[in-house]
């Protein structure tokens, strides 16, 4: 029996971390196997490469190394941590996966989107997850919540024209595949936005009983 692939998707300081486990707790409580991880990460090296692209001394990296970086960062966490708990039937809760690619390099980044498309379509071997969750929220809000946590990385630290450009480009996305990418409107109290993300996994988990 497959499990069920689930991600997360959104700007800085859309609250993705915080549903994730408020999620993972429900569906716990329901019965369900669930694996939480995230990207870049998820496996030892894709930790040592997560450092390495959110570090704030590597400003100077090139968007086409950034990409990269993030390419390997997937592959081994899919052979290592998302493909097994599929294949054992879990639920596998994951922040970010190859929407974000497509959001930050493609869009964010502007790199040549036809090649940015081909290289996630191969690191991730053409699978898509089975259910995503886009987080939107404004981007000065975003980037005034990540300030109050007291620390930012690289990526915190680009132009607000930059991550304009990618919450563009996730609703963009979330357009052209309004079958799997649910928008969930991420400015209000965090119980709010869990209530919509219960319902619309509810839904969807309705839909993958046999």
């Amino acid at each position: 029996m497959r499990g069920l692939f689930i991600t997360f998707e959104g700007t800085e300081g859309s609250g993705k971390s915080t549903q994730i486990r408020i999620l993972a707790r429900r569906l716990t409580r329901l019965g369900h196997a669930v694996v939480i991880t995230r990207e870049p990460g998820g496996t030892r090296f894709g930790e040592q490469i997560r450092k390495i692209l959110l570090s704030v001394r590597n400003h100077g990296l090139d968007p086409r190394a950034e990409l990269f970086l993030y390419l390997a960062s997937r592959t081994q966490h899919l052979e290592e941590v998302i493909l097994p708990a599929l294949k054992k039937g879990k639920v596998v809760l994951c922040d970010r996966f190859s929407d974000a690619t497509l959001a930050y390099q493609g869009f964010g980044r502007r790199l040549e989107m036809k090649i940015v498309r081909n290289a996630v379509d191969y690191a991730a071997k053409g699978i898509s997850p089975d259910l995503t969750l886009l987080l939107d929220l404004d981007v000065r809000v975003g980037l005034a919540r990540v300030r109050e946590r007291g620390r930012s990385n690289r990526l915190d630290r680009e132009k607000h024209e930059f991550h304009e450009r990618v919450r563009r480009g996730y609703l963009r996305l979330a357009r052209m595949n309004r079958k799997r990418i649910r928008i969930v409107k991420a400015s209000r109290d965090p119980a709010a936005v869990a209530r919509d993300i219960q319902t619309i996994v509810d839904r969807r988990l309705k839909d993958a009983r046999p």
